[in-house]
């Protein structure tokens, strides 16, 4: 038999189960039945919206149009007649997040894709194994920390400046430089270095494996079936053995990273043990992990632990960091007003000067800085939607009432062990019901002020869910928030940005681990800017 009849053959008999199983639990007596919601029509009797949303460009679109149309509460349909409740109500929003950990978890397939893709850590991890693993990384990221740190992140940002410089010094009227790149290169030296007390010299040009594999899957453009693949492994995990371009890099990519962590660990320890350690290491990352290691350890990690922080934390801080960097640039070239804005308010307040953490992190000393951080992180998250499964019966209440199917209004859904929510980050950051008729504009001015738009209602950092809410909010947002503001600041104070074809350049997004921002046209994640230095 070949191999995709074999690859067919196995998804048959996974969708045979998966039927099974739901008619079976549909009829069992005394089960809890989840509240009928109205939602969006089935297109297709067997997969249900899933091809629509993966053909869409902007599912987050979607998302709102269907919130205004049922309401904060609704069902979408999925492939075999399955559902997930889709949730943009705030009062909802805050008790699904509020409740993580003894509710609402990660599903036993995606926990299954998690541990394959990236290994069983604070990513995979659940309950009491989440609360540990995380409250071992927790003091690495404190603000006491980020103090620290935020030199290094400096550091990185006049690296930068010497390479651009150089290439600047003959040319008085700008190059044009691939910035994306370049935002990559400074969030995974910054994260090294600060992270792991490791250099990977990607400024400088240096490869590794690791940087290797990021830059494969940025440049990839995958087709459809590898992306199917991909998302449908979600649902069903064993289809990750199909050796798609995008799995096998995706397994490059961890292998890298696994092999990076395992002697980034040896290094550290051989130095510890010689006596050479820096000063605070046992409070950076691989100090607070390496405590964890040992047996007698409050915060026991075991050795695949530890590893697996390890792997997770440097793709985080180098995917979300870089992408958010990579989005700010954007639209400052696209409304060089607030750019010119921006460079006056750092100028003003501090000349060439670098500011402080403790001015960085303030909302009054820049308050430019802070608003246009605010939006970038508003109208661009890196992560798109949380999905979650109820682990056990669950009442959630409702701010604004909704109507059932059958025309009757309610205030709170019941929702069954097993069901499937979701909560569309993208959409509801740029939602015009929560945040105005101008949500989708690049408007930093809106923070100006408290919000007193709906989104008010909700709870997240500075009523965002950019860094998720809850129990599993952020661990690194100060790190980000930090780096992002520095680096920003340099380059704002030193350069002009601009789009060689001029601000109506058109962007699309191309799903590399995280969607990322790249001109339309161009191959893979590139941006290039036309970038100028300013002259003092």
């Amino acid at each position: 038999m070949s191999t995709t009849k074999l690859g067919i053959w196995g998804v048959s008999s996974l969708v045979l189960i998966w039927v099974s199983t739901k008619l079976l639990s549909s009829v069992w007596p005394g089960r809890t039945r989840t509240t009928r919601l109205q939602g969006p029509p089935s297109p297709n009797p067997i997969l249900g919206l899933v091809l629509y949303a993966l053909k869409s460009k902007d599912i987050s679109i979607d998302y709102e149009r269907w919130a205004a149309l049922y309401g904060g509460a609704f069902e979408m349909p999925l492939a075999f007649g399955g559902k997930q409740i889709i949730l943009t109500d705030p009062k909802a929003l805050i008790h699904c997040y509020t409740t993580e950990r003894a509710v609402y978890v990660r599903n036993t397939s995606e926990r299954q894709f998690i541990a394959e893709m990236f290994g069983r850590g604070v990513l995979w991890a659940e309950g009491d194994t989440h609360k540990r693993q995380r409250k071992a990384l927790t003091p690495a990221f404190s603000n006491a920390a980020i103090r620290r740190l935020t030199s290094v992140f400096y550091d990185s940002a006049y690296k930068l400046k010497g390479f651009w410089d150089e290439k600047l010094e003959t040319s008085p009227e700008g190059v044009v430089i691939e910035v994306q790149q370049w935002m990559n290169r400074v969030a995974l030296d910054s994260i090294g270095i600060a992270g792991f007390s490791h250099d990977f010299q990607y400024l400088e040009g240096k490869e590794s494996p690791v940087t290797e594999a990021f830059h494969s899957l940025e440049l990839t453009d995958t087709s459809f079936f590898s992306s199917f693949i991909f998302i449908i492994a979600f649902l069903f995990p064993p289809l990750l053995k199909i050796p798609t371009h995008r799995i096998r890099l995706m397994r490059t990519l961890r292998f890298s990273l696994n092999e990076i962590a395992q002697r980034l660990l040896d290094n550290t320890r051989r130095e510890k043990e010689r006596g050479i350690t820096e000063e605070n290491s046992d409070k950076s990352v691989i100090g607070l992990l390496m405590k964890a290691e040992h047996t007698d350890a409050e915060l026991y990690m075991s050795q695949e632990e530890v590893v697996v922080s390890m792997n997770v934390l440097l793709l985080a801080g180098y995917e979300t960091t870089s992408v958010s960097l990579t989005w700010a640039l954007i639209e400052l070239a696209k409304h060089p007003e607030y750019q010119d804005k921006l460079r006056s308010e750092l100028r003003a307040r501090f000349g060439s000067a670098d500011p402080t953490w403790d001015q960085l992190t303030s909302t009054t000393e820049l308050p430019l800085l802070d608003a246009i951080s605010l939006e970038v992180l508003r109208l661009h998250p890196a992560l798109q939607m949380t999905p979650r499964m109820a682990s056990q019966d669950d009442v959630i209440p409702l701010g604004t009432p909704i109507l059932t199917p059958s025309g009757e209004t309610i205030s709170s859904i019941v929702v069954a062990k097993g069901t499937v929510i979701v909560e569309p980050i993208r959409a509801i950051n740029r939602s015009e019901a929560m945040w105005g008729p101008d949500a989708k504009e690049f408007k930093p001015e809106r923070w100006f002020s408290d919000i007193t738009t709906t989104a008010n209602q909700l709870q997240g950092y500075r009523h965002l869910l950019t860094f998720h809410d809850g129990p599993r909010t952020c661990l690194g947002k100060a790190f980000a928030l930090a780096e992002f503001k520095a680096v920003l600041s340099v380059l704002i104070r030193n350069y002009v940005f601009e789009f060689p074809n001029g601000p109506d350049t058109q962007i699309e997004h191309h799903v590399a681990i995280v969607p990322r921002p790249k001109v339309a046209g161009e191959k893979g994640t590139r941006v290039p800017l036309r970038v100028k230095r300013l002259q003092d």
